[in-house]
């Protein structure tokens, strides 16, 4: 299934399946209005969820809804650093022999088409495209081998960066969790329908048109599995929490010239089985 986030007829966050061109409005239906809550109802939500759709219920069409990101209010988002050979390689750095964690906040990110601001401190604005893994069952020490069934699904991320404030300091949350300067979605879409782990797919970004990164999810150093085992390693895994999995090689702190987000521009990233994300550029006014 494809779950979309979005503002109903009566301005107010909805949950929906999206099929085709159409969606079913599943809060409509007595279904919760976020993602969230329906993860937190484990393979019961889920399967009411389907058998909602099954049963073709009303279908609006997609044109014109206000999109909002997949999840309303993740309790941990882990962001991942230096997750492809490339890209370590590209930033010099030696490669990780362990994940490399750190924290993305919710208001550090906007849905599908809204704008991502350029600070007014930074012109350093930097992108990265990146596969998001969303827990759908929750879980501490979970081993490797069992790990990708606590994964529900998978969207997509434009990791944007304030790269002079992200290395003022040995710790990059700083740069990583300016307001509104990443995007997140358009929809979240279940495991069963893409390969195991997500591996093998293709992930890019373009700037207005322009391939800047292209590369696949099988060249990620730790798998999504790895990464589930991982966090879970230093705190309970809950429902709704996502891991923003690492990106490759091409991002603009390491091109020459180098390359940064400017007013007017517009980003798109793609994921092979799970679609676009595009977010135009403003200046934070």
């Amino acid at each position: 299934m494809r779950f979309i986030a979005f503002i109903d007829h009566q301005h107010r966050p909805a949950l929906g399946v999206r099929l085709g061109s159409e969606m079913v409005n599943l809060t409509a239906l007595g279904l919760p209005s976020t993602l969230d809550e329906l993860l937190r109802q484990g393979e019961s939500g889920m399967a009411t969820a389907r058998a909602a759709v099954d049963r073709e219920g009303p279908r609006l069409p997609l044109a014109g809804l206000r999109l909002l990101p997949p999840l309303s209010n993740p309790a941990k988002a882990f962001a991942i650093g230096l997750n492809y050979a490339d890209h370590a390689s590209e930033s010099k750095f030696e490669l990780p022999m362990h994940p490399v964690i750190f924290q993305r906040f919710a208001s550090s990110w906007v849905a599908h088409d809204e704008a991502i601001l350029r600070p007014k401190v930074s012109t350093q604005f930097d992108y990265e495209a990146e596969l998001v893994a969303v827990i759908g069952k929750g879980g501490r020490y979970i081993p490797k081998e069992r790990a990708l069934e606590h994964v529900a699904g998978y969207s997509i991320f434009n990791e944007g960066s304030v790269r002079d404030f992200q290395f003022r300091s040995a710790q990059w949350l700083w740069g990583k969790n300016f307001d509104r300067s990443g995007g997140f979605g358009p929809e979240f879409v279940t495991a069963d329908e893409l390969p195991p782990g997500a591996a093998g797919l293709q992930i890019s970004f373009r700037l207005n048109g322009q391939t800047l990164q292209d590369s696949n999810t099988r060249d990620m150093i730790f798998d999504v599995a790895t990464l589930v085992a991982a966090c879970s390693e230093g705190m309970a895994l809950q429902p709704g929490d996502m891991i923003i999995t690492g990106t490759p090689s091409g991002v603009g702190l390491a091109r020459s010239p180098q390359v940064w987000l400017k007013p007017g521009d517009v980003c798109e990233v793609e994921v092979q089985g799970i679609g676009i994300l595009r977010n135009p550029v403003l200046d934070e006014a």
